[in-house]
């Protein structure tokens, strides 16, 4: 039965009809040094015009090789062919092995631990033996031309309210480099590239097909992200976590994409991605049906091998590589790019495509506004990976500058029919051959299903511009893995197993419910859990540490959200995350009885933080050393009766004030208050007893 679905209607399209198939890898950093060479994973946020001089730069081309098989990778293949070059800069945190000049250290033990914890908490089974692999990458991503990656476990799940998700591995591997920028040359493009995340531990989750739907892919992101988030050992931010997407339709075939950031635009690329296999699938059906040759199946696992290579035969046949330079054409074009590459000595280069015209399609929306599905936007995806800026086609011109006159001669050129399409490609002569060879290599495979291929999300200002995807490579296959032979093989032992399994980690649920009983206000809980603080709120909830009695859990709660810890170290010359804990709960616990007022909160954390006690001498001598401090620097609390004398003295200084504006003398009056007190009051308690005080009042007035 033929695949039913308007590709304008994207959001309509039935997933179970289709013969959807989704499944979802997860990469994401954790909080450790780097994995193979005990070197930081600090990240240098500079762009590459704010790169220190000193930083050193290394200069490389990768080639692809042979993997354990003894055959080349086709993604590594096709890589070497972009003739790219990369300049590596190094950042303080990266060395000689960084830099593939020192061999790697062993595994990270921390970085396991956590992976294994992860395992742990999804049911997999670990494997006996930590043996790391050469993954070969030649997008230069990595100055080896391979990644390390290291299996730590098989057959786990997760739960989720569609169902239970397999999860097929569990990986450790490291992360890539990080791209700064891209330039043109003209031997080809040169990508730079900064070391400071090369190395740094990444786990990877790779799921079983059993996501249901675009919003159960949504949805079991959403939970492995929060599984991962309750270990308290991963990094945070943006660009921490990565999702990539594997899809598949019957009629298609599986893509991997990548760039897929933010969780709510997930289902938006899974329909836009089944709209566009539904498309090339139909299309297919068209070209095969005017040349005469094999329909193609609705379900890619009828199709017959030989059946395919005759279609392929055929398509080569009819699509011969054959390029034809029309320089001459457009020296004085109206298009001011086409002009500018001429003269600075790029060549007008194209190549027919026979039985095309109209097929290519040209740009139209959905009812979203996403662009549909189109050969197009296909061909111009594998043009550009070869370095240059785009191609024309004949379905969208005349347009940008090239006049219907130029297009005419242009056929005339080719000797083309009217059912006859042909490609533009102005760069360079070696860049454009290259990429007018990937156009009719690509336009050959419109014959059969889509390629399987590594896709990417189309970015704009950081944001997907609209949910649709371009080609990025081939999808891998097996050849681009082999065993790493610098790196000792690790153990995993039963008794190692056990002890993971015996402290996992509390889950999210569970970190509510404990939090629930403690007469925190539910925002707080929410507050508190998204900071991930409720381990510390429940270290000064439960009276720790050194010996501090249980502070009221409202009071400790609204101190942590209110980043005490960051004023207390304001002024100092030490960051905030170096003020311990158990000065804030000694101060907290001070105030709540009586030591210190709430203004002398925070002075006096500080000067107890860099002036008092050391930790091991005791909490009472610590509080005792507080508390006279505390009355020497004058933010002892005055008792109530000086306080409430102190608001009577005030109130009757100030009848008019107090008779003519109500409520609305409390800001002046507070200051008077606090004056005659000499800063000694506490402020919540001196505008408690002048309420008060000036409530009565009122109402007596009245």
């Amino acid at each position: 039965m033929e695949p039913r679905g308007d590709i304008r209607e994207p959001g309509e399209l039935e997933p179970a009809s289709l013969g959807f198939m989704c499944g979802l890898e997860i990469h994401q950093q954790l909080d450790t040094g780097k994995l193979h060479s005990r070197m930081s994973s600090d990240l240098f946020d500079y762009s590459i015009d704010e790169i220190p001089e000193s930083w050193t730069r290394s200069s490389r081309r990768l080639r692809a090789s042979e993997g354990e098989s003894g055959q080349v990778d086709v993604a590594a293949r096709f890589e070497q062919k972009r003739n790219r070059s990369f300049v590596y800069i190094q950042p303080p945190n990266a060395g000689l092995i960084e830099l593939d000049e020192a061999p790697p250290l062993e595994h990270d033990d921390e970085a396991i631990d956590i992976v294994l914890t992860m395992a742990g908490m999804m049911g997999a089974k670990p494997v006996s033996a930590l043996q790391a692999m050469r993954k070969t990458v030649v997008d230069g991503s990595n100055t080896s031309g391979f990644q390390r990656t290291t299996l730590v476990a098989t057959d786990g799940a997760i739960k989720t309210e569609e169902g239970q998700v397999g999860v097929d591995v569990i990986c450790l591997e490291e992360d890539s480099a990080r791209k700064l920028d891209t330039r043109p040359s003209p031997s080809g493009e040169v990508v730079f590239y900064t070391l400071d995340r090369l190395g740094m531990p990444l786990v990877e989750i790779a799921t079983a097909p059993d996501i249901k739907s675009p919003e159960h892919a949504r949805e079991t992101a959403l939970v492995l992200g929060t599984l991962l988030r309750d270990t308290r050992r991963v990094r945070r931010g943006l660009g921490s976590i990565r999702q990539d997407l594997n899809v598949s339709l019957a009629c298609g075939d599986r893509v991997e994409i990548k760039g897929c950031q933010d969780l709510d635009w997930i289902p938006r690329i899974i329909r836009l991605e089944m709209a566009r296999q539904l498309h090339m699938y139909r299309l297919a059906c068209e070209l095969r049906s005017v040349a005469g040759l094999p329909p193609l199946p609705v379900d890619r696992a009828d199709d017959e091998v030989p059946v395919e290579n005759r279609v392929a035969a055929a398509a080569a046949a009819r699509l011969p590589f054959e390029t034809h330079d029309l320089t001459g054409l457009f020296e004085n074009c109206e298009s001011e790019m086409v002009r500018d590459s001429i003269s600075s000595g790029s060549n007008s280069l194209a190549v027919s495509l026979s039985g095309f015209a109209g097929k290519l399609g040209s740009k139209q929306t959905d009812s979203e506004g996403a662009q549909l599905p189109r050969l197009g936007r296909e061909l111009a995806s594998a043009a550009k990976v070869a370095g240059v800026a785009g191609i024309f086609h004949s379905d969208e011109l005349p347009a940008y500058g090239i006049s219907s006159s130029e297009v005419e001669a242009v056929r005339d050129a080719l000797s083309l029919s009217e059912e006859d399409a042909f490609v533009l490609c102005v760069a360079p002569k070696w860049q454009a051959e290259l990429a007018l060879e990937s156009v009719v290599l690509r336009t050959r495979l419109a014959y059969h299903r889509i390629p399987r291929e590594v896709r990417n999300v189309v970015i704009r200002k950081g944001q997907p511009e609209d949910g649709t995807t371009t080609a990025m490579r081939p999808l891998p296959g097996g050849a681009r893995m082999y065993p790493e032979t610098d790196i000792p093989v690790v153990q995993i032992t039963e008794q190692h197993w056990h002890n993971i399994n015996q402290e996992l980690p509390l889950t999210s649920d569970q970190r509510k419910e404990r939090l629930q009983g403690l007469g925190v206000s539910d925002n707080q809980i929410e507050a508190i859990l998204g900071s991930e603080m409720d381990d510390i709120l429940m270290m000064g909830a439960e009276g720790r540490p050194e010996g501090c009695p249980s502070l009221n859990a409202k009071t400790w709660a609204s101190a942590i959200l209110d980043n005490l810890r960051s004023e207390v170290a304001e002024g100092s010359s030490k960051g905030e995350t170096e003020v311990p804990w158990s000065v804030l709960t000694l101060a907290i616990h001070a105030q709540e009885i009586g030591v210190v007022t709430r203004e002398g909160v925070v002075p006096m954390a500080r000067m107890l933080w860099l002036e008092g006690p050391a930790t091991d001498s005791g909490f009472d001598q610590r509080l005792e050393w507080f508390s006279d401090k505390a009355e020497e620097k004058g933010f002892t609390p005055a008792d109530t009766g000086a306080v409430e004398a102190a608001v009577e003295e005030v109130l009757a200084e100030n009848e008019d004030m107090v008779r003519d504006r109500g409520m609305g003398a409390m800001g002046p009056l507070m200051g008077a208050v606090m004056g005659k007190l000499g800063g000694s009051a506490d402020g919540k308690a001196v505008s408690d007893a002048l309420r008060s005080k000036i409530a009565k009042l009122s109402s007596e007035e009245g």
